[in-house]
């Protein structure tokens, strides 16, 4: 767990905020005015946490709040031991923060890589907290049709799974992502694509590698691909969404921004994925970012993003 008060030789500048309503101490940025109607809450994903998001908080809290939480195993948020960290836990715990101690309303969810299942399950949920979604280089599971046949083609054509698939069959995937601390900078940068490697700094570096500490501080990057190349063969089939629930958000304002040069979702998948789920939404093609837009382009990010806050 990265310690309270760190801030990457400035680049992260926000308070701290720490809750335990989940049964672990979960970190959350919260800025920008209280009394906003419509917050804006940004959701990270693998290998990450909210310092994928430092770009867009600052410009963003002047006119929202915006809230940006670290799932379990990443950030700030602690590692605990005795919890799953699949999916549907990081569900829960994002309830707990939105929900039992924010009560937050009016959400517009901005979500990346594994954000986007937890954001689309939590929405489902709860869809009448939910006012927008914003999607960037992720997928939403909403019950739209054709997705999971593109999941399928995307997990075979995926560098990014290719090599989960292999590294889990030859025993090396846990080694690998339990020693994260060291590999991270090499799989954001050539197994999902960071398309600017000259923003590759030591702080840069040290933001990423820095919770995983050790093999028990990786718990969380190591189960969110284990669901996927790995699956439980004892568990229950995933049930399908509520259609009321799908329904009202599928109505929702919508927007993907994807960057084009992303080898862990690609965009001949992704892109259909999001259609199928909003036929009339925009859909941004950044030609210049890989998986990460918000690294690789985050002027262009937050324009998207305001543009889309304020036209909706």
């Amino acid at each position: 767990m990265i310690p309270a008060e760190e801030t990457f030789d400035g680049t992260w500048p926000f308070r701290a905020n720490y809750t335990e309503a989940a049964g672990f101490r979960q970190h959350y940025v919260d800025e920008g005015p209280r009394g906003q109607s419509d917050p804006v809450v940004l959701l990270h994903g693998e290998p990450t946490w909210g310092y994928l998001w430092r770009h867009l908080i600052g410009p963003l809290s002047r006119t929202h709040r915006v809230v940006v939480p670290d799932h379990m195993g990443f950030g700030k948020s602690a590692t605990p031991d005795g919890s799953s960290y699949l999916l549907g836990e990081h569900v829960r715990n994002l309830e707990s923060l939105l929900v039992d101690v924010l009560d937050l309303k009016q959400i517009t969810l901005v979500l990346h890589d594994w954000g986007g299942p937890i954001g689309a399950e939590f929405a489902l949920r709860h869809p009448g907290r939910i006012a927008r979604v914003f999607a960037t280089n992720t997928v939403l599971p909403l019950g739209q049709p054709g997705y999971g046949e593109l999941m399928v083609a995307n997990f075979v054509d995926s560098a990014w799974f290719r090599w989960a698939r292999a590294a889990q069959q030859d025993g090396s995937l846990e080694e690998v992502l339990g020693n994260a601390g060291s590999t991270v900078t090499h799989l954001m940068l050539a197994l999902q694509t960071v398309a600017r490697p000259q923003i590759v700094t030591p702080t840069w570096v040290r933001a990423y590698s820095a919770h995983f500490t050790g093999r028990a501080e990786c718990r969380g990057v190591i189960r969110f691909p284990q669901q996927l190349v790995a699956p439980d063969p004892d568990a229950p089939p995933a049930a399908a969404p509520d259609p009321v629930a799908a329904a009202a958000i599928l109505a929702k304002p919508a927007m993907l921004a994807e960057g084009m040069r992303d080898t862990a979702l690609l965009p001949r998948h992704v892109i259909p994925a999001f259609r199928a789920a909003f036929p009339d939404a925009p859909v941004i093609e950044l030609a210049d970012a890989g998986h990460f837009p918000s690294e690789d382009t985050p002027e262009t990010l937050l324009a998207l993003l305001q543009l889309f806050l304020h036209s909706t």
